[in-house]
């Protein structure tokens, strides 16, 4: 089996930091699953604090953004170039054939025809002297879609299972589904919250980046009537193709809707969060998969207990695990996505599904950066 060597780097809504893998894809897409890919290295370079904030003020209108945001392009750039790094000190004969970035995500706007993922892709090239293949979103975008989500393509290629409805739940910040239809046919959408409502109210309230395995959330008490409060969102009800992230769903969202409920306590708030959450994953899975037999989570939100409790309540006919039983980790199955996307790019294949984003047909995403 002929193997070339990519990097894909990840830095998602939940603004943690930067995923990279370097890993050995076959040449031939009839030769893929999740065996025939070699996971050579991986990597995690934290974003600080500062880098987070700076990121999160770019979700809103602002002074002086284009500059603020080009600035925030080059702090990136050079954090991609560290954990490039880290991954080919491990292996460093090895001929790497593009690097596949994503970039992080300021503003995402498909129904005005555009969505901004800032970096700075030239400089990345720049300063690691390898190919990189970036903007992966604009050219969905341009023939109409809605540039997100990109990564059931690839859930299709690694962890479909002929005569077998699954269902791949990624839970970032935003959470998206892929579902894998029994009759080989692809759907997908992002369902609403990840873990970004959760994280900002327990940095607001016990200054932490995240409910580690939904230990806070677990002390409280799900609130019924913020739930229904919460759940009365118009982008919930709405069929798919779907798109969303922290434009819609922010700090300013989650206290316009708790105007009315000052008196619970924030603990369960947290817990109502969560239910939150869970519920509208599992209602969009109710609705749009009812067929489906097994869920497989990744992503951050697959290390929060209580969220997987409520998750596994809600749709107790469906078994649940995470994509490691499938032979990926949870944290790297979105940058091998991109590593995937890059090497459908340089090979002249099409990454998006359009039955996914609603595009014209299927396009060959991302823009090369010669190194």
């Amino acid at each position: 089996m002929n193997l070339k060597n990519y990097i894909g780097l990840m830095s998602g809504t939940s603004l943690d930091g930067v995923d990279g893998v370097l890993v050995a894809l076959p040449d031939s897409a009839g030769e893929y699953n999740h065996a025939a890919m070699q996971l050579l290295a991986s990597a995690h370079i934290p974003f600080s604090a500062e880098l987070k904030q700076q990121a999160m003020s770019l979700q809103q209108a602002g002074d002086n953004e284009i500059e603020r945001e080009a600035l925030l392009a080059n702090q990136l750039a050079s954090i991609y170039a560290q954990c490039v790094a880290v991954l080919c000190r491990q292996h460093p004969t090895l001929h790497i054939q593009a690097i596949g970035v994503h970039g992080q995500t300021t503003r995402h706007r498909p129904e005005l025809g555009f969505t901004r993922q800032t970096n700075n892709p030239a400089l990345l090239a720049e300063l690691t002297g390898i190919d990189v293949i970036a903007d992966f979103r604009s050219r969905d975008i341009a023939a109409g879609g809605q540039g997100a989500p990109l990564v059931p393509a690839f859930h299709r290629a690694v962890f479909a299972k002929t005569g077998e409805c699954r269902v791949v739940l990624n839970i970032g910040g935003i959470s998206n589904i892929s579902v894998l239809h029994a009759d080989g046919r692809t759907t997908g959408f992002d369902t609403g919250p990840g873990n970004v409502l959760m994280d900002v109210w327990i940095q607001q309230h016990q200054g932490l980046a995240y409910d580690a395995n939904g230990v806070w959330a677990a002390q409280g008490k799900p609130d019924q009537q913020l739930l229904a409060n919460l759940s009365d969102e118009v982008f919930l009800r709405q069929s798919p193709p779907k798109s969303t992230g922290r434009d819609l769903f922010h700090l300013t969202w989650l206290q316009q809707k708790l105007q009315a409920f000052a008196h619970l306590a924030a603990v369960d708030v947290q817990a109502t969060l969560c239910a939150f959450t869970a519920q509208s994953i599992t209602d969009a899975i109710r609705q749009f998969a009812p067929e489906c037999t097994a869920v497989y989570v990744c992503g951050g939100g697959a290390y929060n207990a209580s969220l997987m409790h409520a998750l596994a309540q809600a749709l107790p006919q469906v078994h649940w695990d995470t994509t490691e039983i499938l032979g990926v980790e949870v944290h790297h199955v979105e940058a091998l996505a991109f590593a995937w996307l890059a090497q459908r790019f340089v090979q002249r294949q099409s990454g998006n599904l359009s039955d996914v984003t609603a595009a014209r047909g299927e396009r060959i995403l991302g823009a090369l950066y010669p190194a």
